[in-house]
Formats: C-alpha cells, structure tokens, sequence
C-alpha cells in the first residue's frame, strides 16, 4: 500500500544515507515513440563530463535541476530528432531558483532544486515544448523520462531515452519537501523502476509519455529498502513539484528570452548566489 510505503520511507536511515542524484531510468523501457518524451526531454552536458536530463517548457528555454550545473564549465543540450539521432545546441545562459544553495547534495538542499537553461537558438520545430501542469496528486500514475542509466553498475548504459510510469506516494521532507513516486507494483520496497545517475533534471508527466502536462522534474533517487546490495537506484524517486513554482518559471524564462544571440542584455540582472561560483553563464 502507497500509505505504508511512504510511513516506511520517512523512517528509513537507508534512504538518507543512500539518497544520490538521479540518474537514467532502471526498471523502464527505451524511448521509440516519436511523439512521446522525444519531443520533449533532452540532454544536458557540462564540458566537465557532468550529465543530466532536462524538460522543454519553450524552444529555447530547458528546466532542469540546478544541482546539475554546481561543477561549472560550458553547457550544451542535445535533442533528439523523429528518427533518434542526437542534435547539439550551446546553452548561453543559466539561471537558478533564487533559494537554491550550491554546495549542498539534492538531499540537504534547503532551497528549491530548478534551474532554467537558455539556448543559442530555438530547438527544431519537431520538439514539443510541455506546459506547466498543476498539483501533484497522491497516487497519480506519472510518466518520467531520462537518459541516465538503466543499469546502475554500468555506466555503459547511459545517454540513451528511456521511461517508465510511477506511482506518487507522497511528500518527503528533509531540508525541503520533494514528492516521492515509486515503481507501480515494488512500491520502493523491492527494487523496481525508477530515476537513475543522469535522470537528474529530466521531465515527471501527468498520465502517458505523450502528456505535454509537466507536474515535476527529478531532483534525485534512492535504491529500495529491502534489499541486501547497496543500491541507489530502482527504489524512490524523488520530483521537485513544478506547480509551486509557475510564477518564477515564468518571469525566469521571459528574462532569458530576453537576451541576445551572445547571452548579454542591459537589461538582464545576474543572478544573487553565494560567492565563489557564478551562475550566470555566457559564452
């Protein structure tokens, strides 16, 4: 049952300690519909070999988890075309939730894990940008997709678009409140489907791969409680709720269309973040 999964969950020091960023979908199935996710979830890259996933909300506007971008150096996006084969896009700037704090782990952050990526140009006219839905519900049946791994001690496995549907079991607060979603019939109790190293950032959607309804983005994940291997994957998943967020996706977004070609606007302000790391990225 979701309700005594979820009363097990809050308890368990396995989830805490084993708590990781996501990564790629395990327990899921590859992307082969041309109208599904591929048209709405791409990759994002850091030259520093950094790899997440990330949801189009607008042709040249990706929402993303900000703890992705925290090791710096340049970005790039890559979508996929109807027939799968990747295509690359510089991204020119990078703007974080106000709240989030760099130098914490997507478990201990105190503040919000999004982040919004504008690219050099608008993506081709065969990506469907998502909306931003509305509240998550307990035990809505969500559709999330990633290119992180399918199989957690092989890092062979990544880069590929891959989904799988869960179930929300409900709130998870640590530092801040995530919802959590579970493999439909595991519950996160035996291992199941769910987010993986690299699935961090990638797109929760209301009902099927075809929904252009976004309610979440990944933020990180944990391996299942009963289990003898450490795991941290195949077990919980936990989503960072989009729908609290719609006012600042909003003006976000309209600052970063606001820029030129170069990333630059006079009347662009930078981002407040903590000293030591710029966040506002041109190139």
């Amino acid at each position: 049952m979701l309700a005594r999964a979820l009363a097990i969950l809050s308890l368990s020091c396995a989830l805490s300690i084993l708590a990781q960023p996501a990564s790629a979908v395990v327990g899921g199935v590859n992307s082969r519909d041309a109208n599904g996710t591929r048209a709405s979830t791409v990759r994002v890259e850091t030259s520093r070999g950094e790899l997440c996933s990330g949801a189009v909300i607008a042709p040249e506007i990706i929402l993303t988890a900000a703890h992705c971008l925290m090791d710096g150096g340049s970005i790039s996006v890559v979508s996929l075309d109807p027939r799968f084969r990747a295509r690359r896009q510089p991204v020119i700037a990078v703007l974080p939730h106000p709240s989030f704090v760099p130098g914490t782990t997507p478990r201990t952050q105190p503040g919000t894990d999004l982040a919004l990526l504008r690219l050099a140009q608008p993506l081709p006219l065969d990506i469907q940008p998502l909306a931003v839905g509305s509240y998550l519900s307990q035990g809505e049946t969500v559709t999330m997709a990633g290119y992180g791994l399918s199989a957690e001690d092989n890092k062979r496995t990544a880069r590929r678009l891959r989904e799988t549907q869960l179930v929300n079991a409900g709130n998870y607060t640590t530092q801040n409140t995530v919802k959590v979603a579970v493999d439909v019939e595991a519950r996160g109790e035996t291992p199941g489907a769910g987010a993986c190293r690299g699935d961090s950032g990638g797109p929760v959607l209301r009902g099927s791969s075809r929904s252009r309804d976004l309610v979440g983005i990944v933020s990180w994940s944990s391996g299942p409680l009963k289990t003898r291997a450490r795991r941290i994957c195949g077990g919980f998943t936990a989503i960072t709720p989009v729908s609290d967020h719609r006012d600042w996706i909003a003006t976000g977004s309209a600052r970063l269309l606001a820029l030129g070609a170069d990333g630059r606007s006079e009347e662009a302000v930078q981002p407040q973040v903590s000293s030591g790391w710029s966040w506002w990225l041109s190139r």
